[in-house]
C-alpha cells in the first residue's frame, strides 16, 4: 500500500476496494487449506471468517466420509479384479515350516531261541538180566523123576529171542550131546558160565564177545524136549551147575523160583 495512503481499520469505510480484495485472497486460502486438508485424509476442520463481509463458519466432515469412498473403492477394484478384499486372517505354513514326523521304525521279532533238545540218556545195560523175560517157569532146578534136573526151564512160543544173561566170551555154540540139542555157553570171566540149551536157531559164534540183553539165539525143542522152552544153567566152573534162582536174585533178576 503507498505510503500517503489513509490508515483504515475495520469501521473506516472502505473508499479503495482494498477490503474486498483481501477477503478475497482469504477464501482462497481458506480454500486451498481446507483441500489440503481433505487430502490428507485429516479429522474434521472447522473453518470461520470475521467481519461483516465474512462468509460464516462452515464445519467440514472429512474423515467418516472420505473413509467411506475409499473403502467402497477398494472394495469395487477388488472384486473386479478377483483379488481377496482382505488377507486371510489364518496365516498359511510354508512348506519348510512344517516338518513330517518320522514314521516309527519297525523292528523285526526276535526269533524265539529253540530250547536245546534234551540229550537222550541211554539207560545203562544191568549187568545181568533175564535171558527170556516174560516167560512161564515150566521147571525150576532140583530133582525130577529120580535125577538132577540141574537148570530152569522158561517156555515161550517157539522162535522167541534168547539173550545173554550178562557179558563174555562164547566158549561153545553147537550140539553139547546129552540131550541139550543146540546149546551156547558164555564165560562171564568171574569163574561163572551161563548155559542156554534146545535152541532152534543159534546167533553167535565161538570166540564172540557179546554184551548183557545181546541176543544169542532162539527158543527151540532140540535134544531131549518135549516142547520148545529154554533150559538155563548157571555153572561155577564148567559142569558145576547150581541153582540160577539165587544166583540171579543176588544180581537182581527175579526168574521165579
Amino acid at each position: 500500500m503507498p505510503e500517503d495512503s489513509p490508515v483504515q481499520n475495520e469501521n473506516t469505510p472502505d473508499t479503495t476496494g482494498e477490503q474486498p480484495r483481501r477477503a478475497r485472497r482469504r477464501n482462497r486460502l481458506i480454500v486451498l487449506g481446507a483441500a489440503g486438508l481433505v487430502a490428507l485424509g485429516l479429522g474434521g476442520v472447522a473453518v470461520a471468517t470475521t467481519g461483516p463481509d465474512r462468509p460464516a463458519p462452515t464445519a467440514v466432515s472429512l474423515d467418516a466420509q472420505s473413509r467411506a469412498e475409499a473403502a467402497s473403492r477398494a472394495d469395487r477394484s477388488a472384486r473386479e479384479s478377483g483379488a481377496p478384499a482382505s488377507p486371510s486372517a489364518s496365516p498359511t505354513a510354508s512348506p519348510s515350516a512344517v516338518v513330517a514326523s518320522p514314521s516309527p521304525t519297525k523292528t523285526a521279532p526276535a526269533k524265539p531261541k529253540p530250547k536245546p533238545k534234551p540229550k537222550k540218556t541211554t539207560k545203562p545195560t544191568a549187568a545181568w538180566v533175564d535171558p527170556m523175560p516174560g516167560a512161564e517157569v515150566t521147571s525150576c532146578y532140583g530133582e525130577r523123576w529120580g535125577t538132577l534136573h540141574a537148570g530152569i526151564d522158561l517156555a515161550l512160543p517157539s522162535g522167541t529171542p534168547i539173550r545173554a544173561a550178562a557179558a563174555g566170551t562164547v566158549t561153545q555154540a553147537g550140539d553139547a550131546a546129552d540131550g541139550y540139542g543146540n546149546s551156547v555157553f558164555i564165560d562171564h570171566g568171574n569163574g561163572y558160565l551161563t548155559h542156554y540149551a534146545h535152541q532152534s536157531r543159534i546167533a553167535v559164534t565161538v570166540g564172540q564177545a557179546v554184551k548183557a540183553g545181546q541176543v544169542i539165539g532162539y527158543e527151540g525143542a532140540t535134544g531131549d524136549a518135549t516142547g520148545p522152552h529154554l533150559h538155563f544153567e548157571v555153572h561155577q566152573g564148567m559142569w558145576n551147575q547150581i541153582d540160577p534162582a539165587p544166583f540171579m536174585r543176588a544180581r537182581g533178576v527175579d526168574l521165579g523160583c
